[in-house]
């Protein structure tokens, strides 16, 4: 699956990117190529997006050294990790019966980013992903971060459900300057993609209700795309600091007139100590808009 699909071409339309997204679109490949290959077994981090078995979108996050990720042949992507047993996705990511997903790989230190779709199982010791797209990114909004110590025996606490945001989660969201996206289109094709800006990108509406701005991008219109075909979307934003991640579950929709996105909270799920390693501060993106 490397063409648009009906939504992704009216998002196009709807804001005069079709030549460019045309274009774009010759660099989707069904296969990894060398160089993407060598991307890849170099990361620690791949953000993972998927339906869970009620249907609802999540996006979390894995983590491992340098070679977790690896490319057996040009069509399969191998991760050695997998949900803990308390996320989210770890009925579907790590159950018998495969699972379309959405994945993209990140390299905050160098602003370096690229997204692998297809069908992933559980295997020997994490996922096998059969790949259907594969891309990178361009590196605007990504906040420059490096690794700076990985935790050997993290304290992983229990995972904490609501309905709502508390007040804590709602200073973590209006702080933050990463978040990742997870929706799919309307045959369930998922896609994962990176949002990113100054500290407080992200509107705290309500306790159940989030806004941002999109940003211009590469064109594709991948995510406002599925958004026109399928409301469901999942969120996670990593706590670069302390390893926590929250993720967040609901529905979403597009305000063309102001080029937002408006985010309705159904289920928040926040993972104490989900990521194995810390972060430095960030070095912002010289490509953030100014807020407001």
């Amino acid at each position: 699956m490397t063409g648009y699909h009906a939504g992704e071409l009216a998002a196009q339309a709807r804001v005069g990117e079709t030549e460019r997204a045309e274009h774009l679109g010759r660099s989707i490949r069904s296969t990894v190529p060398a160089v993407a290959a060598s991307f890849l077994a170099e990361r620690q981090l791949l953000v993972v997006g998927a339906a869970d078995e009620a249907g609802r979108m999540w996006a979390t996050v894995l983590t491992g050294e340098p070679g977790f990720v690896s490319v057996p042949d040009e069509r399969t992507v191998a991760v050695d990790a997998s949900p803990r047993p308390d996320d989210p996705l770890a009925g579907v990511l790590r159950g018998s019966a495969p699972a379309r997903v959405g994945t993209i790989a990140l390299e905050p230190a160098t602003r370096r980013r690229m997204r692998v779709n297809g069908v992933a199982e559980a295997g020997p010791s994490g996922l096998l992903l059969h790949t259907e797209q594969v891309f990178s990114n361009c590196p605007k909004y990504i906040q420059k971060r490096r690794p700076v110590r990985r935790i050997q025996s993290t304290e992983a606490g229990p995972a904490r459900w609501s309905s709502a945001l508390s007040a804590a989660q709602q200073v973590l969201v209006a702080t933050a300057d990463t978040f990742f996206l997870a929706t799919a289109d309307a045959e369930g094709h998922v896609d994962a993609s990176h949002r990113g800006g100054l500290c407080g990108f992200v509107e705290v509406l309500s306790e159940t209700r989030l806004r941002w701005r999109e940003y211009a991008g590469n064109g594709a219109y991948m995510t406002l795309g599925n958004l026109e075909l399928n409301p469901r979307a999942g969120i996670v934003l990593p706590d670069w600091e302390n390893g926590d991640t929250l993720l967040l579950t609901g529905e979403a929709g597009t305000n063309w007139q102001e080029r937002s996105v408006e985010f309705e909270l159904t289920a928040a799920v926040q993972l104490p100590g989900a990521l194995s390693m810390r972060w430095t501060e960030p070095e912002f993106s010289p490509a953030n808009p100014p807020l407001g």
